[in-house]
């Protein structure tokens, strides 16, 4: 058996010793960084994060009126299709292009009456002629002169005249299209020196200042229609601008297949802004009112999980100071007209709610309200001026 020596127990002290110290020297490293660490972390924490700058308004009841709600079509009151009544070749075409707006009685398309205006010279010589002859057996038959057979015939002879010459002007007349009442053009596809036949067609003029509407609304609307009631129709490609029109007419029945009932309306035109074939939104506007909590649809936050809004109050950070923070808050969304959408639960009045910059917030982050400039806010806005 060897024994162990002095020197090799001191070699063993001494590493025990190297990592007794190193142990004590790697603890007091990560003391030190767990304490830097937890220093930061209580800085961050305590530390006040810069406030956005954020829009609002006070949320307020609104009186809406109660109203029905439905899509449908619009229709020139007033529209045809030109066409033309006699075949010819199209001499001139002095109709504007599509677009122009035409007073009753104005010349669109002239085809070529040449020939009969050259018939209705030689027509109008023979009828001189006739009634020439008329006047002289007239005053010969007051004398005696002449039997009463060659009046008849002198006469008969100048209504056959005359009836060549207004013949041939109906025929002129009906190869030269004018404007049957004021309106707008369309897109002719007619050229000059172009051969239509009979019934061919010209171009479509219809009456825009006032359109008709259809649409339709099922039975459980039917008791509260009425004609005269008044209407509001908006439509894609005219944003910000509301058409007041009133129903002119309900039918006497329901389709049996959808057990809904078409009505009938018409709108004024304004500015002309509106065409035939639209489609667009309506609103039956009925007697009754509500008080309803409305709000601009810019201060709503959508979400897959639900919608919601950002309500300003004051709040507490980890100091105990007090901040102007946000708090978000889920809301049910109802009906929206013009820039203004119905809250139905959710938000009551006085209460104080983010209307632009939601993007930006989250829950609990402080905010700085600037109302200089605001989001639009109206139920029924109007076009801008350019």
């Amino acid at each position: 058996m060897t024994s162990s020596t002095p020197s090799s127990g001191k070699k063993v002290t001494a590493l025990l010793l190297a990592l007794l110290t190193m142990a004590l020297f790697m603890s007091a490293i990560g003391f030190w960084k767990k304490k830097q660490i937890d220093d930061s972390t209580k800085t961050f924490k305590n530390a006040r994060r810069p406030s956005i700058a954020v829009t609002s308004i006070v949320v307020e009841l609104q009186v809406w009126q109660s109203c029905l709600e439905a899509v449908g079509s619009l229709s020139a009151a007033q529209g045809v299709m030109l066409c033309a009544d006699l075949p010819g070749v199209v001499y001139k075409m002095p109709l504007g292009p599509g677009g122009t707006m035409v007073k009753a009685g104005t010349l669109l398309v002239q085809l070529d009456t040449r020939q009969e205006e050259a018939q209705l010279r030689s027509a109008e010589a023979k009828l001189a002629l006739a009634k020439s002859t008329l006047e002289r057996t007239a005053n010969l038959s007051q004398k005696n002169v002449v039997p009463k057979a060659t009046l008849d015939d002198a006469k008969a002879q100048y209504d056959a005249a005359l009836g060549a010459v207004d013949e041939i002007k109906a025929i002129i007349k009906r190869k030269t299209l004018t404007a049957p009442f004021d309106g707008m053009l369309g897109i002719s596809p007619l050229n000059e020196g172009q051969y239509l036949q009979s019934g061919a067609p010209i171009v479509p003029l219809n009456l825009l200042d006032v359109l008709s509407i259809s649409f339709a609304l099922p039975q459980k609307d039917f008791s509260d229609l009425k004609i005269g009631q008044e209407l509001r129709v908006t439509a894609e490609g005219v944003p910000h601008h509301v058409f007041k029109g009133t129903i002119t007419q309900i039918n006497s029945e329901l389709d049996t297949a959808t057990r809904n009932i078409t009505i009938g309306g018409s709108i004024k035109n304004e500015d002309m802004l509106l065409r035939g074939g639209m489609f667009v939104s309506i609103e039956v506007v009925l007697p009754e009112k509500k008080n309803v909590i409305t709000i601009p649809e810019s201060a709503i936050n959508y979400a897959l999980y639900g919608d919601s809004v950002f309500v300003i109050q004051p709040m507490k950070d980890l100091n105990g100071n007090s901040y102007q923070g946000v708090r978000e808050q889920p809301v049910t969304l109802g009906a929206t007209r013009g820039d203004q959408v119905e809250v139905l639960a959710g938000l009551k009045a006085g209460e104080e709610i983010v209307t632009s910059g939601v993007f930006k917030l989250q829950p609990g982050c402080p905010v700085k309200v600037d109302n200089s400039v605001q989001p639009e806010n109206e139920a029924a806005p109007k076009p801008k001026d350019s």
